[in-house]
């Protein structure tokens, strides 16, 4: 006699936090064709940025305040468990190449340290003793901002690290997909992206991973723009640390400058590389020593800076 079918208790599944819950659009996806498994998946991901789109209020207030952070000489502070924290590592890591920011400007911490980047070390996220631990060894203090990254907002670790901020006196954020977890209540501004039910029960590293990818990128380019970091769309702080972001350098050069290819190399060269004095250089036709007063006299800014050329 052949065994019974399971039967799906509903009311078990769907009484527990959203992160957690069954996709009643996706309960068939295992009965799909490969192409028709895409699909549906693709369909759930197409929800991730309306989800977004609903939290830039609240992203908003975090970015002025990473903006007022590195404005007075302060750090934006990442602390994650597992996905979310890897995610927080991959955003920190891309700060100082793409605009030129010192690699302690933007710091992220992942529960259980760098061996979790590519291992998952068991408990870690359920241990507050180490996200203190990670927070004292990261030497938060008051003015920084420190941002708690976790889907369900549930995780130990990372709501222990907002509690210590906050008694050091850090100005904290978290990221979550959950209005009423504790991480959303710990924190001095949420942000919570609700993207509902995963397609598959529980797996956080989808449309949760995508949002708090989304909206990490907006807290550090957002605060990036707003401190000068870009002149229009151009990254005019780029390190140009390989053949393609030399390449960058001497097109955006060329571009801002209304020089040729060659002479923007050679005005990089002279600058080592650095974009914002070389465009200053070709504009105003002045010395490296004054553009680089021009900028200082400017923070930094090269839009500022340019507008003394006139």
């Amino acid at each position: 006699m052949p065994d019974k079918p399971a039967v799906l208790n509903e009311d078990i599944l769907q009484a527990v936090i959203p992160t957690e819950q069954v996709n009643p659009r996706t309960k068939d996806i295992d009965l799909l064709s490969t192409e028709n498994v895409l699909r549906r998946i693709n369909e759930e991901d197409k929800l991730v940025a309306q989800a977004v789109e609903a939290a830039i209020p609240q992203i908003a207030v975090v970015v002025d305040e990473i903006k007022k952070a590195f404005e007075n000489g302060h750090r934006l502070f990442y602390f994650g468990a597992g996905t979310s924290g890897r995610l927080g590592i991959l955003d920190a890591s891309e700060c100082p190449p793409t605009y030129g920011a010192p690699p302690s400007l933007v710091q992220a911490f992942i529960a259980g340290g760098d061996i979790a980047l590519r291992n998952a070390v068991e408990g870690a996220e359920d241990s507050a003793e180490m996200g203190r631990a990670d927070v004292e060894k990261a030497g938060v203090q008051a003015g920084d901002v420190v941002v708690g990254i976790s889907a369900s907002g549930q995780a130990p670790y990372v709501v222990a690290t907002m509690e210590a901020a906050r008694v050091l006196g850090g100005f904290t954020a978290g990221i979550t997909c959950d209005p009423g977890s504790k991480l959303a209540q710990a924190v001095s501004q949420a942000i919570v992206v609700q993207v509902g039910p995963e397609a598959i029960a529980g797996s956080t590293r989808m449309k949760a991973g995508t949002a708090q990818k989304l909206v990490l990128n907006m807290l550090t380019t957002g605060a990036m723009i707003q401190t000068g970091k870009t002149y229009q769309n151009l990254m005019v702080d780029v390190q140009p640390t390989n053949l393609k972001l030399k390449a960058r350098a001497r097109r955006i050069v060329a571009a801002l400058g209304g020089v040729p290819i060659e002479e923007a190399e050679r005005l990089l060269d002279l600058t080592g590389y650095q974009v914002k004095p070389a465009v200053l250089m070709a504009c105003a036709k002045i010395t490296l020593s004054e553009a680089q007063k021009r900028l200082s006299a400017a923070s930094g800014k090269l839009r500022v800076a340019l507008q003394q050329t006139h």
